[in-house]
């Protein structure tokens, strides 16, 4: 059950104060991204499974309750509704890996006031991280190239065993191959990857005793060779992979984890090329990232797979991404907040992606494109089940690799951004409601 006081202590006394005051009354959120997000050019929507799982199940226990009641915040009245709560609004949404952009909502909540302010907290917690590392992981992608295997190497690094979870789920959604999170696997479906540790290695007598030991417990083993000398390990690995194919085996690859890593990989093909050894392939890991990827492979670094860790679990170049939850109509209209470099958007809204670029407009125009929000809750109930993982990961990766080459650039600032269009109707509103 989801754990109903993860939220702010403002939600709950702004949920007080309206109750006393008969204004819980229908209202209107749009959450969305504040544009501009350094570093980016696009973002990869995701952690609608999630908030969606939230919404449906929260509920206050007794115990959750006491807490509050001890606080001395509020009174019995206000607990008991609280005791009863249930979300019973509507949630409308972009599907999951779709890619997005920021200024455009994403996930907009209609329902009575108090049960939208409520869940503002979380919704911002989960859409925020995973949509941050859904984009990071993207990036990843597009470095290592549509033909490599990425998988997420993460949660030792990641902050709390929450974000391992969503990391790798994330990732996987994004395009990822798998991660070595075991939990994550089993609770998500996703493949599980794993080598050996350089303390696997120095656990043997010599290297080659733990080569031999680790190819003969393993059916698909990668051999970690850069634990003392990276090309002696090699040489041992090349005499375990004889040993296997003289069983009728094959040693699946090495993993490199430091050093020069274009010139060693560069060294360490030629050597397994001209062993016979063509199919063993080349694992890299150690502090990758999108930019580190890029410079190997310019370098001329060769690499069947990268194990991504510390740098995609916490988004090491853009580690929080500006999510905003703001309400955009009630019973009284369309709502607008005024505040310098941060005016919000009125009204129910809808967005149409195309070909020039995306629009934003209110939900009841029609316009030439490709509706993005969808009905995705009605009365707190979801209307699909969930998603299955790996077809959601398989259009995912799609996209990514489909986007022009302006967006898929990693780091070119002059590069052009998509353009988000207001529509015309969205602008006068925007104008009348600041006016």
């Amino acid at each position: 059950m989801p754990k109903a006081l993860l939220t702010d202590l403002y939600e709950l006394t702004m949920a007080y104060s309206y109750f006393k005051r008969g204004l819980n009354t229908p209202a209107v959120f749009d959450l969305y991204v504040r544009p501009p997000v350094p570093y980016r050019r696009f973002l990869v929507f995701a952690g609608l499974e999630s908030a969606l799982s939230y919404l449906e199940n929260l509920r206050f226990s007794e115990e959750e309750l006491a807490y509050l009641e001890s606080l001395g915040l509020f009174d019995r009245h206000f607990l008991d509704y609280l005791r009863n709560f249930r979300f019973s609004g509507e949630v409308w949404a972009v599907p999951e890996g779709e890619i997005v952009y920021p200024g455009e909502p994403l996930l907009t909540v209609e329902a009575p006031r108090i049960e939208a302010q409520i869940v503002e907290t979380y919704l911002l917690n989960t859409v925020n991280f995973e949509t941050l590392i859904a984009s990071k992981a993207a990036r990843v992608l597009l470095a290592a190239g549509e033909e490599a295997s990425v998988v997420d190497f993460s949660p030792r690094r990641d902050h709390g065993e929450d974000a391992a979870m969503k990391v790798a789920r994330s990732a996987y959604l994004a395009g990822f191959d798998g991660t070595s999170n075991v939990e994550a696997g089993k609770k998500y479906g996703i493949p599980v990857v794993g080598t050996m540790a350089h303390s696997y290695v120095m656990s043997f007598p010599d290297e080659l005793s733990a080569f031999r030991a680790f190819a003969e417990d393993h059916p698909r083993p990668i051999l970690l060779i850069d634990t003392y000398d990276t090309m002696a390990g090699l040489e041992h690995a090349i005499q375990v992979a004889r040993e296997l194919e003289a069983k009728g085996r094959r040693l699946l690859g090495v993993r490199i984890d430091s050093g020069d890593l274009p010139e060693l990989t560069q060294r360490v093909r030629a050597r397994l090329d001209e062993a016979g050894l063509s199919y063993v392939q080349i694992f890299i890991s150690g502090d990758l990232d999108e930019y580190k990827i890029r410079d190997f492979k310019a370098a001329g670094g060769v690499a069947w797979g990268y194990g991504v860790g510390t740098r995609l679990g916490t988004s090491y170049d853009l580690p929080a991404l500006g999510g905003v939850y703001k309400l955009v109509q009630d019973a009284e209209g369309p709502r607008i907040k005024k505040s310098p470099g941060k005016r919000t958007l009125p009204g129910r809204k809808q967005v149409w992606r195309r070909p020039e670029g995306d629009l934003v407009a209110l939900r009841h125009e029609v316009h030439p494109g490709r509706p993005l929000l969808a009905r995705a809750m009605e009365r707190g109930h979801r209307l699909l089940p969930p998603p299955d993982l790996a077809a959601l990961r398989r259009a995912t990766r799609e996209r990514i690799f489909a986007l022009p080459e302006e967006q898929r650039v990693i780091d070119r600032p002059e590069a052009p951004r998509y353009p988000v269009f207001l529509s015309t109707e969205l602008e006068k509103l925007q104008e009348h409601a600041a006016s």
